[in-house]
């Protein structure tokens, strides 16, 4: 018998097979975000809350027609020696004439993708650095972050290598102009 020479495979490699092949509890959620494997529980009640009134507005008021996608798995560029970043934002919006969910696999690339908003749960850092730094980085436009500790939500805008050069914090209560294609001011009101 005569033993075949295999390619040997490096390290990004075993942690992305080793992610695509996890099986997470029904519920909980899997991230592969800057070479770290990271897992979240189910959200809470006011967790959803948040997300359905943006959600709500979005389609309501936005400029241009919006589909979305909750929990939307996507593949985005990664910084340095880490294997591609697999993010699931809890929104992701597309312009509907674009057509972007249907027909996606599960993991889709983020070509198209207009906006895509975060609310911080268990891990708040991740949204606010690591998150914000994969979704400049892979060129989508627009970071909607509801961040509840801090009681404010920012609209990151011009992403640029590694972050966004434009950033517009907001208290919970105050509106906050989300730019086009949405073109309107989004109401927090209901985050209260």
């Amino acid at each position: 018998m005569t033993a075949m020479a295999h390619e040997p495979r490096s390290q990004e490699e075993v942690l992305l097979d080793g992610f695509l092949a996890l099986d997470t509890p029904e519920g909980f959620r899997a991230e592969l975000i800057e070479g770290e494997i990271v897992v979240t529980p189910p959200p809470d009640g006011d967790h959803e809350k948040y997300i359905s009134r943006i959600v709500r507005q979005v389609i309501r008021r936005s400029r241009t027609d919006m589909d979305f996608s909750g929990n939307k798995g996507l593949k985005l560029r990664s910084g340095g020696a880490c294997p591609e970043n697999h993010l699931v934002p809890d929104v992701t919006f597309g312009p509907i004439d674009r057509d972007l969910f249907g027909g996606a696999d599960s993991w889709m690339p983020c070509d198209g993708v207009a906006m895509v908003m975060e609310v911080t749960s268990t891990k708040p850092q991740a949204d606010r650095e690591a998150k914000r730094r994969c979704y400049a980085r892979a060129g989508i436009p627009l970071y909607l972050l509801v961040d509840r500790d801090t009681a404010q939500v920012t609209v990151f805008s011009e992403p640029k290598d590694d972050d966004y050069r434009e950033h517009c914090a907001r208290p919970f209560g105050k509106s906050v102009t989300l730019p086009e294609p949405f073109a309107f001011a989004l109401d927090t009101a209901d985050l209260l």
